[in-house]
């Protein structure tokens, strides 16, 4: 039986012949496994060759006769160098498919290579490992991104502290102290258990940064572990429903003239909805436009609301549409993974107003301008348009009608009317127009005309 098993990991292990032994199969630097810790704090990193390269748990591969051996290239260097695990007081050990950094220090950030091999089969792979500073005045770094988790608004949830299992021996119960955003508080509605955190009503107030720091001993040593996590309160299960359409609809007419631009919106509320996406797109003839073309140009705009929906506007324009691209059939159409909705946007040549019309308009209303115009001059003016009339075109109408005088002025004796009278008045009416007088105290004499 003991055979059996040793020729099954060979067949999975080894190479077909000898001459293979000098090559080894390198995955590269796997940067999408980037691993951050604090400084003065506990890190660990996992071969990944075994849980994603070949499929295989270490003790299988160590049966095999298989030799886990690690390396690693510093920050800013090239070298390629053995990991020293003999290091005073055990800072970096090995355990099984594991590297153990008790604490990590600035000086371990650099490429980290897990190479799995015998005298005929080799594989490995790198990752890159970080080691970062907190930030002055802070419980956390802006360099390491925190893991996001989506609490359903007014449930009920608990948020683990992550990433703490191993960290410490199953027998010590750690102390644990939550931030949010770094600020030590009572969480009200909020009741901190340990490595949990439980949401009794979750709000929409409560989104943002909760910081745990985990103190635990292990081996007479004290260590620190800091791990950060971003809430945000998204819709409840039950609201989860198909995207609904604002625009285009039905009481809506597009109507637009040959060489005019063509602007045509899609507006679309998307609810929240959990591992879904949200696609909203125009068809022109019942063709997707994927992208924008040399006539028709796409625009999006999205608008984030409160519990993650969406509002997503798309628009369609045409800058000269012309008469054929009127009498296409523009639709949007949106879905997620609940459904689909689609509606058309009904559009349609607008009709021009007739030459003669224009005309005919334009001079009506210029002449009814015009003679707004004269009626206010003359109103306003209309004396001074008499007299001057008469001085120049007018015939004199006092010969023949055998009056000696045109006007009779009668005034309140004071100095400022006799004045007026006397000197303005007297000037303007005999002197620039030619009219006679009748001034009481002048010409009102005994036995004088009436």
């Amino acid at each position: 039986m003991k055979l059996g098993f040793l020729l099954c990991c060979l067949c999975v292990f080894t190479a077909p012949t000898c001459s293979t032994s000098e090559r080894c199969d390198d995955w590269g630097v796997d940067t999408m496994k980037l691993i951050q810790a604090y400084e003065g704090e506990p890190a660990r990193i996992r071969c990944p060759l075994f849980q994603d390269f070949l499929k295989h748990n270490y003790s299988t591969a160590h049966s095999a006769g298989l030799t886990l051996m690690w390396y690693w290239t510093g920050q800013g260097k090239d070298l390629e160098e053995p990991v020293n695990i003999r290091l005073p007081n055990n800072r970096i050990i090995k355990d099984k498919d594991t590297l153990w950094f008790r604490p990590a220090i600035i000086n371990d950030t650099g490429n980290y290579t897990c190479m799995l091999r015998n005298t005929t089969f080799c594989s490995r792979v790198a990752f890159p490992l970080e080691v970062v500073r907190k930030d002055a005045d802070s419980c956390v770094s802006q360099a390491v991104k925190p893991e996001v988790v989506e609490l359903p608004l007014e449930h009920t949830e608990r948020l683990p502290c992550p990433d703490t299992d191993g960290f410490f021996p199953v027998n010590v119960t750690p102390s644990v102290t939550w931030y949010k955003d770094c600020i030590s508080e009572n969480f009200y509605e909020r009741l901190p258990q340990g490595l949990n955190l439980t949401f009794i009503v979750v709000r929409s107030n409560y989104q943002g940064n909760y910081t745990c720091i985990v103190t635990y001993e292990d081996s007479g040593k004290i260590y620190n572990l800091t791990r950060t996590s971003e809430v945000k309160v998204v819709g409840p299960p039950e609201d989860e429903k198909p995207p609904s359409m604002t625009t285009p609809n039905a009481k809506t007419l597009y109507e637009f003239a040959a060489g005019e631009e063509m602007l045509l919106s899609c507006e679309v509320f998307c609810p929240f909805v959990r591992n879904s996406r949200n696609d909203v797109w125009w068809t022109v003839d019942g063709k997707k436009l994927e992208e924008n073309t040399e006539r028709i140009i796409i625009t999006e705009s999205v608008n984030e609301q409160l519990g993650g929906a969406k509002t997503i506007k798309v628009s369609l324009s045409i800058k000269q549409v012309t008469v054929e691209e009127l009498k296409r059939n523009y639709t949007c159409a949106a879905r997620n993974s609940l459904g689909e909705v689609s509606r058309q946007a009904p559009v349609k040549e607008k009709v021009g107003t007739p030459r003669y019309i224009t005309e005919l308009a334009c001079g009506l209303g210029a002449t009814l301008f015009l003679v707004v115009c004269l009626i206010i001059v003359y109103h306003v003016y209309w004396l001074e348009m008499v007299l001057f009339y008469r001085a120049h075109f007018g015939t004199d109408e006092t010969i023949g009608d055998g009056k000696e005088y045109d006007v009779y002025v009668s005034y309140a004796r004071n100095a400022e009317e006799e004045e007026f009278v006397l000197v303005t008045l007297r000037g303007v009416l005999e002197n620039e127009f030619g009219y006679k007088l009748c001034i009481f105290d002048r010409d009102s004499l005994p036995g004088g005309s009436k």
